[in-house]
């Protein structure tokens, strides 16, 4: 059963991102890490190093991945503060899985869900003016 949901999730997402803005893409990329990060706080909580590891390495991937796809080109600068919050928070998540520390976890998120809420609150019309590529 768990095989099937798994398959049924993977191909829910694989639909998702082939019809997604590079938008939306960043979107779901904020949700995947803020999930993987809640599934490694309850490990710590639950006393699972193995899963604690598994799903930090997923978050940090997700997050070097957002961090590495800035266009630093953009105007102003957004895209080197959203690099040094994101240098920050992968420093953060590495101490955490380290040192088994769930607040560290838990100040990555706020981080996170505060940029999440503000790329959530671009305009439709301002969708490619972001400091992400197209």
């Amino acid at each position: 059963m768990r095989g099937s949901m798994q398959t049924y999730r993977k191909v829910s997402v694989d639909s998702n991102l082939s019809v997604a803005t590079p938008h939306r893409i960043i979107q779901m990329l904020f949700a995947g890490a803020l999930e993987r990060l809640a599934q490694a706080k309850f490990a710590i909580e639950q006393g699972n190093i193995e899963s604690r590891g598994i799903f930090m390495g997923k978050a940090i991937g997700i997050v070097s991945g957002l961090n590495g796809s800035l266009n630093m080109d953009a105007e102003g600068d957004v895209a080197s503060n959203l690099t040094r919050l994101y240098d920050f928070m992968l420093r953060r998540m590495s101490e955490a899985n380290i040192n088994n520390d769930a607040q560290a976890i838990d100040e990555v998120v706020v981080i996170l869900k505060t940029i999440k809420e503000g790329w959530d609150a671009i305009p439709t019309d301002k969708h490619n003016l972001s400091s992400y590529p197209e």
